[in-house]
């Protein structure tokens, strides 16, 4: 996803439209609708400064608009790439590729994770994806807990969350 089509999400989510933002951060009237929308479809895109401004005013964690875009197969594999020589120049294994069964039977390769930070998360995020489908929680909450992560974990029922994020 890009920082453009994050933007628009948040915002979305928000429920503001493109001049009501573009205002919120300071723009002409006249322009501020042209701007957004130039951010969120990708024709420019916002500065770090600004990109700051926009996820304080859309209330999100700036990981979430930053993060790099992971559009393809390919670029999640090449991040998998980097991964894997960053824990190398550490001296670390973050995580092996295992075998695991699928739902046949046949093995299939899985990563299977070194890191217990990121396997809590993990959990959650398994629990929050079944919270969903089950309509425990609602696809605005699910949303919200994703875009204002970590401050939304509450280490699957451990603790309370930083930020409130269900209704």
């Amino acid at each position: 996803m890009t920082i453009g089509e994050k933007i628009k999400n948040a915002r979305n989510l928000r429920e503001l439209t493109q001049k009501e933002l573009g205002m919120k951060l300071g723009f002409d009237e006249k322009s501020a609708d042209v701007r957004i929308a130039q951010y969120e479809s990708g024709t420019r895109t916002p500065k770090s400064e600004l990109l700051s401004e926009i996820a304080a005013i859309l209330d999100v964690n700036i990981n979430f608009l930053k993060n790099p875009s992971l559009e393809n197969t390919e670029t999640f594999i090449h991040l998998l790439f980097d991964l894997e020589q960053e824990s190398k120049k550490h001296h670390i294994n973050n995580f092996s590729i295992i075998s695991v069964p699928n739902e046949l039977g046949n093995p299939q390769p899985a990563l299977q994770f070194h890191n217990h930070l990121l396997n809590e998360f993990l959990s959650e995020w398994q629990l929050r994806r079944k919270e969903l489908s089950e309509k425990i929680i609602t696809e605005e909450e699910y949303s919200e807990w994703m875009i204002n992560f970590p401050a939304t974990s509450n280490d699957c029922g451990k603790s309370e969350p930083v930020k409130k994020w269900r209704n």
